[in-house]
């Protein structure tokens, strides 16, 4: 009987119930107890699941394919998906859900930050136009606050401003961002110094007459006179540097003819009075002697008419020759007589600090 048992338990899938008799005792086959369990549950065993990837559609608006009219279940993608796309690993899922959101909340922008509406031309890319370098070594100068604006110092790339009403500075340096032109002029002995003359002689005129914008000269030299004359559209400027209050001075070399007494430099700072009254050197130096022949450096910040030739001559020693050398800190160098050069944003930086601008 219990070798009965053991075949019956060993040959129970043969059964069409799924259960085998012996002895009087029932033994359940291991496989027929899942296939119970399966459709106690409504799910098929895996070996039995269909893959409807070609199912066709019925027409007349019914169910998909012929699994769903049936009660089968849907295929391998899960929910709502339809039957013919492939599955995908839920790690997939989460990877695509995660870029999803990571695309969605990105953080803003940042706008740079402005002094004021958003008007105006960009800080770089007005100090580039002035002349100060590219616009990336004009933001390299921001950076490295070197940059001032209205007084303050700009670290932030991307201020506004408005070079017409607007201050801009670069190491304390006031940068010329207006439409002003500023020029130096060695000018020739015989040149008057007016931008026209009536008479037909040659003037300031002739040397920028091809300029859109009208010019007029910073003071005046005489005609015989050679040496640096300043040029320029701004008014104020040009106002500043030739009014006593503010003093700029200008250098001269004259030659005279000797011998010098050791004193004249003393002479000419303790003052030499004049028909109009005093006028003092601010600072007087022997620059060369050949035998009686001197040429001699003189400085002051006087504006009066033939003011050197007048000094000079009331000690005793004509002017042959003067050249004016320097007009506050512009120098002429060796710029050639009778050419004409723009001053650099350095230049005109320094001609406005000289006189507060």
């Amino acid at each position: 009987m219990r070798s009965s048992g053991r075949n019956s338990r060993g040959s129970g899938s043969g059964g069409s119930s799924g259960s085998g008799s012996s002895g009087g005792r029932n033994y359940r086959g291991a496989g027929n107890g899942r296939d119970d369990k399966q459709k106690r549950t409504g799910r098929p065993r895996p070996e039995e699941r269909r893959y409807d990837a070609g199912a066709p559609k019925q027409s007349g608006g019914g169910p998909r394919g012929g699994a769903a009219k049936s009660g089968a279940p849907k295929g391998v993608g899960g929910r709502g998906r339809k039957p013919n796309a492939p599955a995908r690993p839920r790690e997939y899922e989460a990877q695509i859900e995660e870029r999803n959101r990571a695309r969605h909340n990105k953080p803003q922008t940042k706008l740079p930050k402005t002094f004021g509406e958003q008007d105006g031309e960009r800080l770089q890319k007005v100090l580039a136009r002035a002349g100060m370098g590219s616009r990336r070594s004009c933001e390299d100068l921001i950076e490295q606050a070197r940059v001032e604006v209205n007084g303050k110092i700009v670290t932030e790339q991307g201020l506004r401003v408005d070079p017409e009403k607007d201050e801009i500075k670069v190491d304390g340096l006031t940068v010329a961002t207006q439409s002003y032109l500023f020029f130096a002029l060695n000018k020739p002995a015989g040149v008057v110094s007016t931008m026209e003359d009536p008479d037909g002689r040659q003037c300031l005129g002739d040397y920028v007459t091809n300029r859109e914008t009208r010019l007029f000269h910073v003071g005046r030299l005489d005609t015989e006179t050679e040496g640096i004359i300043l040029l320029t559209n701004h008014g104020e400027l040009a106002h500043r540097l030739t009014h006593p209050r503010y003093g700029v001075k200008k250098t001269y070399l004259a030659a005279i003819q000797g011998p010098l007494p050791r004193d004249l430099g003393k002479q000419l700072k303790n003052g030499i009075e004049l028909e109009d009254g005093y006028a003092r050197a601010d600072h007087f130096k022997v620059v060369q002697n050949t035998g009686k022949n001197y040429l001699v450096e003189v400085s002051l910040h006087e504006g009066r008419k033939h003011i050197v030739r007048r000094m000079l001559s009331e000690a005793g020693f004509p002017v042959e020759k003067l050249v004016r050398t320097a007009f506050g800190p512009i120098a002429l160098g060796d710029q050639k007589s009778g050419w004409l050069r723009r001053l650099t944003n350095t230049e005109v930086g320094m001609l406005m600090r000289e006189v507060d601008l």
